[in-house]
């Protein structure tokens, strides 16, 4: 080892840990990368290392997750030994760039087009709609998760209508029309020559089991395969790289199963923990120095993690400061909650050398960005909400990627039906109803129907034929004009053409600014797109390429905001794979974190290493919060801390010193205490106005005169009249109907009502 390591001497960047996995390529390896062990540099750095050895850069493939992670591995690469590999890229880029060419072997042509989510979702509600369904039953985005759940498990239409039980589900359920639904949504995909993210995989699924030729030649073709994040893997990804790699049986697998957290999206975190099952000569490796987080941030994780039973055992370990425990703040209610972590976040810049950036707010559910939101804008906190809509939904965008679709695949329904008549050109929604009907009745494509409707017997009146002769002369001319140009080229002529920047430019309002800016920086990222395979050697750069490319970005490829400086806000599903140097993780609070959802002990488990994946994104300092009540559902609901907290380890945790700033006064609170329940759990308060309750005393009325019927006071609320009370004590609660506000119910230790008259 030590003379193959003085030979490259990139390799002495790594660790011992690092450098065995590294070096070991006999045959099948798991590595097993703990949170900020150096997962990716460890994967580069292999890479490199096999090139080293003789191997072509064509004969390695790596798969990743993302399109962003796999070209700056591409890049550094490149760096250490002067190679570029070309079989490079996400699951999906990569198998669709095969798919192509093979395409015409499973029913295709090689210029398919790929339906995003959101294509996806208006092609189930068109067969809703035309099936006369109501979509308050049939909703089109579960039915839609149902359908790529079935295709991740490799269950096409026909072996589902085989399983009778599948019939009996759909009925209790109410559904018992999704048969005929996927039925249709997998038929007229395949007419309109397109697939979605899953066909992509069931796909290469379904060429490589029924061309076994194809296969072999892959099988050859791969000598070495390397996986990224393998614990988010799908059972139809796993049969993939099962079949690529059963030839040479050199198959690498880097992950974590404490970080296995997308199973709602199908991945199975077994592909992972019984990886060394499914290659019997597999080498296991370890990774357990973090080299991102404090010795206590890492410590608190471990002892949270360490309650899971389905795991592969791992003892993750810091060389880095002790650090600060991780702190704890309790709040009364979500607005509390908001307010408290917004003044914690000025008291750390206050006290550190700290930028905006350098802070994330993690949630459960999205709805919780809502009251953060709130007191950021008035602590005059600059802010951004990561996962919003992608560059790619704008809809500019989505207008000019519908005409390029259209340009290179002509049966495509949904890219048509978006701009048959965008920018408006007098084609309405009478005759596009024709239309479609006479494609669906004829079996073609309704571009064909729209070139010649009195063939197909659409009867239309003379003018508005004229119309659909102009659109579809104009779609043929890009079509002749992209198949002798490159991407850039062809783009530029449709939006100069199409008449969507004259749309625009109608006036110079903030918005159409923007989406002027936005196609814009459309064009240069063309153009980018362009000039980056100019470098890799590629000549022909055309439309379809550039297509194929961005139709499977990420959230994650399209962050353009990374400069600003900013808080981040965003679920802990979003920050997977991020980091920070201060993390901030609310609403740790029972039915919120662990989810409500939550049915099963593997569900649990799930959610248990969702926290765990949150605490580790932090650097230098962990927050953990969560509030005794919360606005849900319409009405004040009252909440218990999570489970999860007393997972910890108390000597990593600390409550925090409390500030009440109504009345100046400043009170603590132990962790100790709050887990021995000997304690009052104390509110932390804003100076704000608008939140429901107050720390203080009542200060007219006893609340033990309180009584059903009483007419009270509140201070924000008004007046209002108490038609409930529930509990004792501390914990008495009043249910008042308010005359302006509606019904609350509240804590009376900290209502502050009046009786009057």
């Amino acid at each position: 080892m030590v003379s193959e390591i003085t030979e490259n001497n990139f390799l002495n960047n790594l660790n011992e840990s690092q450098q065995e996995a590294t070096l070991y390529n006999e045959g099948a390896s798991l590595i097993i990368a703990g949170a900020g062990s150096g997962k990716t540099r460890v994967l580069t750095y292999k890479i490199a290392y096999l090139l080293t050895t003789g191997i072509q850069p064509y004969r390695i493939l790596a798969l990743t997750f993302t399109n962003k992670a796999a070209n700056e591995m591409k890049e550094r690469i490149a760096q250490i030994v002067g190679k570029k590999i070309t079989w490079m890229g996400t699951f999906h880029s990569v198998f669709s760039k095969i798919l192509r060419q093979h395409a015409e072997l499973i029913g295709f042509t090689p210029q398919f087009t790929i339906y995003d989510s959101s294509d996806s979702k208006s092609l189930v509600k068109n067969i809703i709609k035309t099936m006369n369904l109501d979509e308050k039953i049939y909703k089109p985005g579960n039915i839609l998760s149902k359908i790529s759940m079935l295709k991740n498990h490799l269950i096409s239409p026909t072996a589902y209508e085989a399983d009778y039980q599948n019939q009996q589900n759909d009925y209790l359920k109410k559904i018992p029309e999704f048969y005929n639904i996927y039925k249709q949504y997998v038929e007229r995909c395949k007419h309109s020559n397109v697939m979605d993210f899953d066909d992509l995989l069931f796909n290469t699924n379904l060429l490589f089991s029924s061309f076994p030729d194809v296969l072999q030649q892959y099988q050859e073709l791969f000598s070495f395969i390397l996986i990224d994040e393998y614990q988010d893997t799908n059972y139809s990804q796993h049969l993939i790289v099962k079949a690529l790699a059963a030839k040479h049986q050199k198959v690498c697998a880097v992950g974590d199963d404490a970080q296995s957290i997308y199973s709602f999206r199908g991945a199975n975190i077994d592909n992972i923990l019984t990886f060394q099952r499914d290659f019997p000569n597999c080498k296991l490796f370890k990774l357990e120095q973090n080299y991102r987080s404090t010795k206590n941030i890492v410590d608190a994780a471990n002892s949270l993690i360490e309650k899971n039973n389905h795991q592969i055992r791992k003892t993750i370990f810091s060389e880095n400061k002790r650090g600060n425990l991780i702190e704890l703040i309790n709040s009364y209610s979500d607005f509390d909650e908001a307010a408290s972590i917004s003044s914690k976040i000025r008291q750390i810049l206050r006290l550190n050398d700290y930028n905006y950036s350098d802070f994330a707010v993690l949630y459960r559910t999205n709805s919780q960005s809502r009251v953060l939101e709130d007191a950021f804008r008035k602590n005059n906190i600059p802010y951004k909400i990561y996962g919003g809509i992608s560059f790619y939904q704008r809809k500019e965008i989505k207008d000019i990627l519908a005409y390029c679709r259209l340009t290179i695949n002509k049966n495509d329904e949904e890219a048509l039906r978006r701009i048959i008549n965008y920018p408006a050109r007098g084609i309405g929604d009478t005759t596009q109803i024709k239309l479609f009907n006479a494609a669906h009745s004829y079996g073609t494509s309704v571009f064909e129907v729209a070139e010649t409707p009195t063939i197909f017997n659409v009867k239309i009146n003379s003018g508005t034929q004229k119309k659909l002769l102009d659109f579809t002369k104009k779609i043929e001319e890009y079509t002749l004009f992209y198949q002798a140009n490159d991407a850039y080229a062809s783009v530029e002529k449709i939006i100069k053409e199409s008449g969507i920047i004259t749309d625009i430019l109608t006036d110079d309002t903030p918005e159409n600014i923007s989406k002027k800016e936005n196609i814009d920086e459309f064009l240069n990222m063309v153009y980018e797109f362009c000039d980056r395979k100019a470098n890799e050697g590629e000549s022909n750069i055309s439309l379809t390429d550039f297509l194929a490319e961005v139709a499977l970005f990420t959230d994650q490829d399209n962050e353009n905001e990374e400069e600003q400086n900013k808080v981040t806000l965003m679920t802990v599903h979003a920050a997977k794979g991020l980091e920070f140097k201060n993390v901030f993780i609310a609403g740790l609070e029972e039915q919120l974190f662990p989810s409500a959802l939550c049915q099963t002990p593997s569900e649990l488990e799930e959610e248990r290493r969702l926290l765990y994946v949150a605490i580790t994104r932090a650097e230098d300092n962990c927050i953990l919060s969560y509030a005794k009540s919360r606005f849900r559902n319409g009405q004040t609901q009252f909440s218990n801390p999570s489970r999860f907290i007393k997972d910890i380890d108390s000597q990593f945790l600390h409550q925090q010193q409390e500030y009440t700033t109504f009345y100046g006064r400043e009170t603590t609170n132990t962790f100790k205490e709050y887990r021995s329940h000997t304690s009052k759990i104390i509110s932390i308060h804003s100076p704000q106005k608008n939140i429901e309750t107050t720390n203080s005393t009542p200060i007219s009325t006893n609340n033990d005169e309180i009584q059903v019927g009483s007419k009270v006071i509140h201070a924000l609320f008004g007046k209002g009249i108490v038609v409930d009370l529930e509990g004792h004590g501390d914990e008495r609660k009043a249910k008042v109907e308010f005359q302006t506000r509606g019904t609350k119910q509240l804590l009376l230790k900290y209502a502050k009502l009046t009786i009057t008259e």
